[in-house]
């Protein structure tokens, strides 16, 4: 079924964009700032926004290699990264309070149970775990949905994790996403969201790592109906995930560009000018007198000539006219309409 519920709030193919600003690690474990990304987050017009959830000792082995991108130890840079777990409680409580949902991508069982209890509504599961098929399997146990991204991820990867997903529900969505930060726009692949909901008839949407919010808001017209996109109140801060995030006042003109998308879409009905379109009605094409036609003329060729505006009859029916008998006299360049002819 090609919905998903979070917070009994229903997002499927007639509602809007249900938009995440992906806050991850970019509190810098500071609490303060963690509050005022929620605060400048609401103010821009998200649905939601998340947070990274881990203990890294149960998330990464300490003999994990550097990666070329750190200068610090993967496993050190992460644990330095672990958000306080005294925090959710009280951030979650805070968003109840102004009225924005908020989740994690909890990449460990006792960080599940932690967003169970506080029932946040929705688990996301972060690429690099879609194949952490026990961690998916003890996740769909919970009455929360869950989100998948499949960054790097095969087919046969994806199904895998949906036959977890189904064993306790449906309540869940894939999202397409490139695993490389920041991500350039010619690997996005958006037309993998349309192959994803063919294949496991799902609701499909886009974690987005580009530069800038094209590919987010192009993504919409594909047809996704999630959008995540990493958030941070200044690039210039320290941490791995800042240099590529947007900031407030680019997520703010994010959000309004794919609402205007969204109402762009239209409904897929082709019925003739909409009430906005009545006076431009005009400037369509229809039959006019080419020359003077006096009553009683048989109407040749010659009499008719086909130019704006719309107010003659239609040139569709100009072989129709051909032939007919002026009923009353007709001024060059005046249009014909059937009470003429």
């Amino acid at each position: 079924m090609k919905k998903i519920t979070i917070n009994n709030k229903v997002i499927s193919s007639n509602s809007p964009t249900y938009i995440i600003a992906e806050i991850g690690s970019n509190h810098n474990n500071e609490y303060a700032l963690a509050i005022e990304l929620i605060d400048k987050a609401k103010e821009a017009g998200v649905d939601a926004v998340k947070f990274q959830s881990f203990k890294v000792k149960n998330h990464y082995s300490k003999f994990t290699p550097n990666h070329s991108n750190y200068k610090k130890s993967v496993y050190n840079l992460i644990k330095d990264l672990e958000i306080n777990k005294n925090w959710m409680g009280e951030i979650k409580k805070y968003c109840d309070k102004i009225k924005i949902d908020v989740f994690t991508s909890p990449c460990d069982y006792k960080s599940v149970d932690e967003m169970v209890r506080l029932k946040t509504g929705a688990l996301k599961v972060a690429s690099f775990d879609l194949t952490d098929i026990k961690l998916i399997e003890y996740m769909s146990k919970s009455d929360l949905a869950i989100i998948l991204s499949t960054g790097m991820a095969t087919m046969s990867d994806i199904e895998n994790a949906v036959i977890a997903c189904k064993k306790n529900t449906n309540n869940f969505a894939l999202l397409q996403c490139t695993s490389i930060y920041p991500a350039p726009s010619s690997l996005s692949n958006l037309k993998t969201m349309k192959t994803m909901q063919s294949a496991f008839g799902c609701l499909v949407g886009y974690s987005d790592h580009t530069l800038g919010d094209h590919v987010a808001v192009a993504a919409v017209a594909v047809g996704a109906k999630i959008i995540e996109k990493h958030y941070t109140l200044d690039r210039s801060m320290e941490g791995p995930d800042h240099a590529f995030a947007i900031e407030p006042e680019e997520l703010r003109f994010m959000v309004e560009k794919i609402r205007e998308v969204e109402n762009s879409l239209g409904d897929g009905i082709k019925d003739g000018a909409r009430y906005e379109e009545t006076e431009n009605h005009s400037f369509r094409r229809s039959l006019i007198a080419g020359r003077d036609i006096k009553k009683g003329d048989i109407l040749s060729e010659e009499d008719i000539i086909i130019k704006r505006p719309g107010y003659g009859i239609m040139p569709i029916n100009y072989d129709i006219v051909i032939g007919r008998t002026a009923l009353v006299d007709i001024k060059e360049d005046e249009w014909i309409t059937w009470d003429k002819v």
